[in-house]
Parts: structure tokens; C-alpha cells; sequence
């Protein structure tokens, strides 16, 4: 059986020990035979001083929170990211990988020629959309506070949701936002930051059905190997 390479690539910086080992244990489990090979690429990756402050968020722009490789967030431009993931993305298309998965909800792509990719975004959107229907309250939470006001231009829903914001790397206060939603029948954690951990936080503070980025995302890598 041949090995599946993976290309995971993050807009932060890499390793990404926080997400990706994580991620590969649902993908893997109760599969011992033939393991992925699993390669991870960074947007960010090479960058410090100035260069990396370049890439920075300035105010009024849209944003993205993503972490360096010492742990510490950083919040980034929108488009800055956006126009080097797509170089990186032109150059990982060329390296006869098996599936590019992106660890990000947030990122728009341009087409690639050889390689299938998983779009975060595409992918939760499309859940959340889908069980959305049957939903009376749907409550998000978003890493930052500035892109509560521009989630619904970013994410388009049927249906108008309640948005909080805690985030995964600087130490947000998840149960107290998470209480915000109580009332929601469904809550997306929409960020592929947040982790199992924080997902357990979130269900005990609002005892509802809660969607996790980031598995949702390994549950179709999973069929596709």
C-alpha cells in the first residue's frame, strides 16, 4: 500500500505541535497500517524583525491570529498572508504531495494545478451551513475581537449567528465567552487554533452540540487516504 504525503500548511510558523499531532491522531486512529506521511509548511516560516512586523495586522485591516513558533500569537494582515500562502502554495503543488490541507477557517486560495487541496473554510462552512438549517440560535467562536464585526462579510450564512471571541494562543478566558452562547443549539468553534482541550471547556460551560475546526477538517483527510 502506498504512503499518503500530506502537506499541512499553516499561515503561522512551523512546528505546529499544538495542532498538527493532534490532527493526525484522528486522522490515524484504529488505522496501524501504512501512517501518513506528514509534512508541515509555514507562511510565516524564515520570517523575523522587521519582515515578520511587516506581515502584522494594522488597524482597520482584515486579520488573522496564528502562532509563531515559540507559542506566542500574532495577529496578521488578511491580504499580506493571503498573497505569500498562495506563493507557497504554488511552490508545495509542484512536490507531488497526495493532499495540501490548510490549517486555517479563514483563507481564500487561488486554484492549484496537481494537488487536491483542503480548503478549512470551504470545509466548515459547509458543516456548519448544513447542520445550520436545523438550528434556532448558531453561536461561532472567533480568536479576535476585530473580526467579530466582519465575520458575517467573511462567512456567509442563512442564517445570522451570535459570534464571541477568545482566543487559542494568548490565553483567552474560553469558559467565560463560551457562557455568552448559552442558549445557542449549536456552537462552531471556528478556528483551527482551538483544540480538544478547549473543546471539553466549551461543551461543559454550555452543555450543547459543539463543532471543532480542526476535527471536522482531520475527519475528511481521514476518507481521503
Amino acid at each position: 500500500m502506498k504512503t499518503a504525503r500530506l502537506a499541512f500548511v499553516t499561515i503561522g510558523q512551523t512546528p505546529r505541535s499544538d495542532l498538527v499531532p493532534e490532527m493526525m491522531a484522528e486522522i490515524t486512529a484504529g488505522r496501524d497500517d501504512c501512517p501518513p506521511e506528514a509534512i508541515e509548511f509555514g507562511v510565516l516560516d524564515g520570517l523575523e524583525g522587521a519582515a515578520l512586523d511587516a506581515m502584522r495586522a494594522m488597524p482597520g485591516e482584515h486579520s488573522f491570529a496564528t502562532r509563531l513558533r515559540d507559542g506566542t500569537e500574532i495577529v496578521t494582515s488578511q491580504a499580506r498572508t493571503e498573497e505569500r500562502l498562495n506563493q507557497l502554495l504554488k511552490e508545495i503543488d509542484t512536490q507531488k504531495f497526495d493532499l495540501i490541507v490548510l490549517l486555517c477557517t479563514g483563507t481564500k486560495i487561488e486554484p492549484l494545478s496537481h494537488t487536491l487541496v483542503i480548503e478549512a473554510q470551504r470545509v466548515v462552512d459547509a458543516t456548519v451551513e448544513a447542520l445550520a438549517q436545523s438550528a434556532r440560535h448558531l453561536g461561532v467562536i472567533l480568536p479576535l475581537e476585530r473580526q467579530v464585526a466582519d465575520f458575517a462579510e467573511r462567512h456567509v450564512f442563512s442564517r445570522d449567528a451570535q459570534a464571541v471571541a477568545a482566543s487559542p494562543y494568548a490565553g483567552g478566558d474560553m469558559a467565560a465567552q463560551a457562557a455568552k452562547l448559552e442558549g445557542c443549539d449549536l456552537i462552531v468553534m471556528h478556528c483551527m487554533g482551538y483544540s480538544a482541550a478547549m473543546l471539553k471547556e466549551v461543551r461543559e460551560t454550555t452543555a450543547t452540540s459543539v463543532l471543532l475546526s480542526r476535527r471536522i477538517v482531520a475527519g475528511v483527510v481521514r476518507q481521503m487516504i
